[in-house]
């Protein structure tokens, strides 16, 4: 498969009025391009591309910047934003795509019924303008994330470019804190920056993510930080943009080195907690018993997590009275005395015990259950197998747990427990019942990941997994796209719950996630699962599978290149196949050897391990094996220049290719042909090959290939002298390029410029 090389072309795409216009004015100004870039704050190939007509219809964010450096104000800039605004909105109202910028809204749902902490509210009005970063602090169950939610949405106007959310996990009691690293790279796809963009380079990723928001006005909520490392790197750089932290711990080192604005929350009030009470249970039922009232307050401890639960007991309860609920709290809190520590979640933990108990036992049963999931959420169908219940009797089960405020509904479909609450439900988990409970886990995202990527990678070397255990109903999809979503949606569960999965499910499940996290550009954390995938491996006493996970953690390291220890890992997976006398293991070796080699340019390298995989495969009667091989030994002969040889081994590999119905190897051996073909000066066939790919990689929605295939085939129009034809299908490679947003589209506008 060729990349982006090929001749030089000319093409001009047509412009809209508003590229007219910005032109009009730049050079009525005496600026160029690159002036008018720098004195408004953008980059340069933002004017080309506007100029050029590749971005029709700029946002009128940037049509306001450009018209100030223009030394346009009053009716004049209103009117010269006013043209991009129009036809912003007549592109999508007609065409239906969406914005060049997707505004994210990553927030949780709006906490209905929120209320206090006004004085908290004034001051983090004041800090929109005072500081870049606040740190909202405080004890466990005190409503730091309640109020920070609430109040970004309150303010959330005033960060029209959207607002970015995660839960760091700092004190999750089950799982681990996560990773800047991982936080990052979810803000960057949230974002929509094309995997194709975005760096190995984890440095280089935090950097993508604050030229991302130095022009923008954004919120970003950084929820449940355990210490400054874990946020620091995570703040956004732009003047316009305000970090939202909430900790247990106060942070003094952003407060010292960020100018973070520090607000440290207590308990509510007594006449809070009570307006809380009233609100949802009315005047009048307090009025009527306001003893019942006071000790309800008492044991409440002013936590705003407790008050939610018992006025959601009461809530549900119109026709009871409040003394019968106040007595039930103390004899909770009596049952509780024993584990009483004299810190502050005693009281809490009463509240819990209370609500806990007098919700139906099943529901109380995935409660506790809930408890031993390692989040940060799950999904009905994970739940069912969770409790090893059919998926219709959970979610019931669901929704009166929610209904007492012992789950939150995270999203559509996604259920969280908050940290307070999770330690509450596993304490109260069977020792028997937690370990069946957790196996059934296990296996459902295993199994589930397994029928995945089948549908992502279905000429994948298969592995033989175990019936699943009685109770567990792995999810089942119906095509590639929902299985991508599944993963996407999983994505963060699935890494957890690698912790908790005995060796053999552990590289397993690791094996399962290949194919997303190395396509999804998530190669940081393709190498760590196969390196603890190796761990598990070795403690299962599986050559196999340790020298699979070896070949894994190389292809990761190599894509971020890394190649010394990509061939140190290849190294060791060669020298376990060679002990087991395993061919096909050892000719995937080979093939991959070569791929390193590849990737690092080193042709003449290559072309022998391509070779000996070949040989292997063909020993080992691996059709698959032998055609990648094959196809990529006429690579490396294409890229040294032997072009004949090259069409030779690619037909060979295509011919079992088809017989083998792999219609990604297929399409990607047809570029080769084409590649070879073309500097061979065989146009027709050329075309015809390109073509071939080209519909492939459209059938398979791979559209970055679709978009190197037609460059391709562009080059070989122009060779053969047909220009207009080589501009219109570079310019369709173009329009894919520039809706990935991906760097190789510059190559392809030089084509279009060229003389």
């Amino acid at each position: 498969m060729g990349g982006m090389q090929g001749a030089d072309g000319a093409r001009t795409r047509g412009t809209g009025d508003f590229a007219a216009v910005l032109r009009h004015h730049r050079v009525a100004a005496g600026l160029s391009q690159e002036a008018l870039a720098e004195r408004a704050g953008v980059t340069a190939r933002s004017v080309r591309n506007i100029e050029r007509g590749s971005v029709r219809h700029p946002r009128p964010e940037t049509a306001a910047l450009l018209g100030a450096a223009l030394g346009l104000d009053g009716e004049a800039l209103a009117d010269f934003v006013a043209q991009a605004r129009e036809e912003y909105w007549a592109r999508r109202s007609e065409h239906a795509r969406p914005p060049a910028w997707t505004i994210p809204a990553q927030l949780p749902p709006h906490l209905r019924g929120f209320t206090g902490r006004e004085d908290e509210l004034t001051r983090l009005d004041a800090a929109v303008e005072a500081a870049g970063t606040v740190v909202v602090a405080g004890s466990p169950g005190v409503g730091k994330t309640a109020l920070a939610v609430h109040w970004a949405h309150r303010v959330a106007d005033r960060f029209p470019d959207g607002q970015l959310f995660v839960n760091l996990r700092g004190f999750n009691p089950t799982g681990t804190a996560m990773d800047p690293a991982e936080a990052v790279r979810g803000f960057l796809d949230a974002l929509d920056v094309p995997v194709h963009r975005i760096p190995a380079d984890t440095g280089a990723q935090f950097a993508l993510y604050r030229t991302q928001l130095a022009r923008k006005k954004m919120l970003v909520l950084l929820d449940n930080a355990r210490d400054v490392d874990q946020v620091r790197s995570l703040l956004p750089g732009g003047p316009g943009c305000l970090a939202l932290v909430t900790s247990r711990h106060e942070l003094t080192g952003l407060v010292a080195t960020e100018a973070a604005w520090p607000l440290t929350l207590g308990r509510v009030s007594a006449a809070e907690a009570g307006e809380l009470l009233r609100r949802r249970l009315g005047e009048q039922r307090l009025r009527d018993e306001p003893e019942a009232v006071e000790s309800i307050l008492a044991a409440c401890a002013g936590l705003p997590l407790a008050l939610a639960i018992v006025a959601a007991r009461a809530a549900v309860r119109p026709g009871s009275r409040l003394a019968e609920l106040a007595g039930e709290l103390r004899e909770a809190r009596a049952r509780l005395d024993a584990l009483a520590g004299g810190d502050e979640a005693t009281d809490v933990r009463a509240v819990f015990s209370w609500s806990y108990h007098a919700v139906d036992p099943a529901a109380a049963r995935l409660f506790r259950l809930l408890g031993l999931h390692p989040g940060p959420d799950i999904a009905p169908a994970a739940a069912a197998s969770l409790a090893g219940l059919p998926e219709e009797q959970v979610q019931p089960l669901l929704d009166e747990l929610a209904r007492a405020h012992l789950v939150e509904r995270w999203a559509p479909g996604r259920y969280a427990l908050h940290d307070l609450l999770r330690a509450y439900a596993a304490e109260q988990a069977h020792a028997r019942e937690g370990r069946s409970a957790k196996r059934r886990l296990v296996a459902h995202y295993l199994h589930t990941a397994y029928a995945a990527d089948r549908l992502l990678h279905p000429s994948r070397d298969p592995i033989t997994l175990p019936a699943p255990a009685p109770g567990v109903v792995p999810e089942g999809h119906d095509h590639h796209e929902a299985a991508l979503a599944w993963f996407t949606a999983e994505h963060q569960v699935l890494l957890q719950t690698l912790g908790l999965a005995p060796p053999v499910p552990a590289w397993q499940l690791a094996w399962s996630l290949s194919t997303f996290l190395d396509r999804q550009g998530h190669w940081r954390q393709w190498a760590s699962t196969q390196r603890a995938a190796v761990a598990a491996a070795r403690r299962a006493g599986d050559d196999a599978a340790q020298a699979r996970a070896h070949r894994f953690a190389a292809l990761a390291l190599g894509r971020l290149g890394d190649f010394a220890e990509a061939h140190a890992e290849l190294g060791e997976a060669l020298r376990l196949y060679e002990r087991t006398g395993d061919l096909i293991g050892q000719a995937h070796t080979h093939h991959n050897l070569a791929h390193v080699w590849v990737r690092q340019g080193r042709y003449d390298e290559a072309l022998p391990h391509d070779r000996l995989s070949l040989d292997l495969a063909r020993r080992a009667g691996h059709g698959i094996a032998q055609a990648d091989a094959l196809n990529g030994i006429g690579w490396a002969q294409a890229m040294l220049g032997d072009y004949r040889q090259a069409l030779e081994s690619c037909q060979e590999a295509l011919t079992l290719l088809q017989q083998h119905d792999s219609r990604y190897g297929e399409a990607h051996t047809w570029d080769s042909l084409g590649y070879a073909h073309q500097h061979l000066g065989d146009h027709a066939a050329a075309q015809h090959c390109y073509e071939q790919a080209g519909k492939l990689f459209r059938a398979l929605s791979d559209r970055y290939f679709e978009a190197v295939t037609m460059v391709g085939l562009g080059d070989v129009h122009l060779a053969a002298g047909r220009r207009d034809q080589a501009r219109e299908v570079w310019r369709q490679a173009l329009a894919i390029l520039d809706e990935l947003d991906h760097p190789d589209a510059e190559q392809v506008r030089d084509k279009l410029d060229a003389p």
